[in-house]
């Protein structure tokens, strides 16, 4: 038993400290986003997206009179309802369709919008004008840089590009049509299932994605790469892309990715849930890579000779984000206050990939890193792990959500032993398969498995800030 006083700082500190934030609670789903159909056509000249966008939605549960989608900076030009003609108001943030009667959730929607997505322009719109990201970037030919358009949803910037319902907690099947000149090379998530030459030195792509997965996770992007299929495996399509002059470095730089997606699903029991996987380096990238659905971006900065590579690969990154398409696209955080089931999980999957390729000793020195990282961030920041008190979502995005998390996840592992932990993220995985989770949802399968009550172990080390302090004599 606690002394009573330490338990009372403890309750007193943790409550300042979400006092000083606020309370972020997982979207409402008012309505379920069930499929997303885009046409999409960039304009090279002005950095704008001509869109038509055709949703399919339902009410969740409770009956609903007007449908309110998420759409940043857009010039609207049509909303039908239904295949009718469609009132609507629009204040450059969210688009609000009346439905003219109440739908309840045995009903579909049918909701048709053609627009121009602006996202060079978003700034200007006042309400918008501390906007991190902008959702679509057009990079423009020049002597150094080849032209490319790719896309960052994360957090919730999809909606800077087509209309949707912009939450973790909503996941949608889709397909989209890109149409970008014919020697480019497009990418989004899934299948392609048609190109169509237009006969103007333009094609128009289709991909197709059958399989569920959340909004943030949609990508497109295109440009003159090359891409490389990775013919050493047979089971899906394994592929590169690449900037011309690395065509032939492209299997030096991924090409431990089979053996990565051997691994993982060896020590998940899961198999690879999605249908291809490709990775693709952009240009002016601004994050560190996104695991989109079967089709990872990463920055520029990954392509290196086969000199540069004798120094340092990028499988750390690599590893990160492949073990996102089970832990963040496969199951997903129903919340970003709940962001680490993903990134916690995708952080630890460098310490497991390092102690299987290269050793118990590199895999040691990558912990060793981690902590410090994250103990150097907690000399000005201690919060909780998973923290429902936040300001900004973006806050999320820090050392306690990936190398804190990742190294208590390797305590939960040596809590409950091997077996029990890989078998408890099976279990996870399976209970909650396309669809999303809370950190209660993984302390039970942890739970089931183990017929231990491990509530203790999730309140003191995901669910309240800070971490043991020695003071050592001697």
């Amino acid at each position: 038993m606690k002394p009573f006083i330490y338990l009372l700082a403890l309750l007193l500190g943790n409550f300042f400290a979400q006092s000083q934030n606020t309370y972020q609670a997982s979207a409402a789903k008012d309505f379920d986003l069930i499929h997303t159909k885009l046409d999409l056509k960039p304009d090279w000249n002005t950095n704008q997206l001509i869109g038509n966008a055709e949703l399919t939605l339902k009410p969740w549960f409770y009956e609903q009179d007007t449908l309110i989608l998420d759409a940043k900076g857009f010039e609207i030009e049509t909303v039908e309802l239904n295949g009718k003609s469609a009132a609507y108001d629009y204040n450059s943030l969210k688009i609000s369709i009346p439905l003219g009667r109440n739908f309840g959730p045995e009903e579909k929607l049918m909701v048709a919008i053609t627009y121009v997505a602006k996202p060079d322009e978003l700034t200007q719109i006042p309400a918008l004008e501390g906007l991190k990201y902008k959702g679509l970037y057009f990079v423009n030919k020049t002597e150094n840089k080849p032209q490319q358009i790719w896309s960052e949803g994360e957090t919730e910037y999809n909606s800077c590009w087509f209309p949707t319902l912009d939450s973790p907690n909503q996941k949608h099947t889709q397909e989209i049509s890109l149409t970008v000149p014919k020697a480019f090379e497009s990418l989004s998530n899934g299948l392609l299932v048609s190109s169509k030459d237009n006969g103007d030195g333009t094609k128009t792509d289709t991909w197709k994605q059958d399989l569920p997965h959340s909004v943030y996770l949609t990508m497109i992007a295109a440009g003159p790469f090359k891409k490389v299929v990775d013919s050493t495996y047979s089971d899906f399509e394994v592929s590169y892309y690449v900037e011309p002059e690395y065509e032939k470095e492209a299997t030096h730089i991924f090409g431990r990715t089979p053996e990565m997606i051997n691994y993982f699903e060896s020590l998940l029991g899961i198999k690879y849930p999605w249908q291809k996987y490709a990775q693709m380096a952009v240009r002016d990238y601004v994050s560190g890579a996104m695991e989109n659905t079967s089709a990872t971006i990463h920055g520029s900065r990954i392509q290196k000779t086969v000199n540069q590579l004798v120094d340092e690969n990028s499988d750390a990154v690599i590893a990160h984000e492949l073990f996102h398409h089970w832990f963040g696209d496969l199951v997903t955080a129903e919340s970003w206050a709940n962001l680490p089931l993903n990134e916690a999980f995708a952080n630890y999957s460098e310490y497991l990939w390092d102690a299987h390729k290269n050793g118990k000793d590199a895999a040691d020195w990558n912990n060793f890193v981690e902590l410090n990282q994250y103990l150097n961030e907690s000399d000005n920041k201690q919060v909780s792990v998973i923290r429902f008190y936040h300001d900004d979502k973006e806050d999320m995005f820090d050392s306690h959500s990936y190398a804190k998390g990742g190294r208590v996840l390797h305590m939960l592992r040596k809590e409950v032993g091997d077996k029990a932990f890989f078998r408890s993220l099976k279990l996870y995985l399976d209970q909650h398969s396309f669809k999303t989770a809370e950190i209660h949802d993984l302390r039970q399968a942890f739970e089931t498995i183990t017929g231990k009550d491990l509530n203790w172990f999730f309140e003191q080390w995901f669910l309240t800030s800070g971490h043991p302090r020695f003071h050592i004599d001697h």
